[in-house]
């Protein structure tokens, strides 16, 4: 037993764990007995595998179009300058 915790704390740890686990017990009793009446649904989801949620677009079977710009000489030009400064800038 540490030195520095009184007995009144230890108890009240005990029995906050043990009321803990008590609780938890009766919550999985509950849930069990709400679902055996039938309170709570069903306990598997009735939807088929197939199934289409309506409010969900349809996903595409490909991803978009690629984009691509011509660049005219002197934006190459640039373009070419730029890697060059960067690629120097690596180790």
């Amino acid at each position: 037993m540490p030195e520095h915790v009184s007995i009144s704390q230890l108890i009240g740890v005990a029995v906050l764990a043990l009321l803990t686990v008590v609780w938890a017990i009766g919550l999985i009793r509950l849930t069990r007995r709400a679902r055996a009446a039938g309170l709570l649904g069903p306990t598997r989801p009735t939807r088929s595998h197939g199934a289409v949620l309506r409010a969900m677009p349809h996903q595409r079977r490909s991803g978009p179009v690629a984009e691509s710009v011509e660049l005219t000489p002197e934006e190459r030009a640039a373009f070419a300058g730029l890697v060059r400064q960067f690629s120097d800038s690596r180790p």
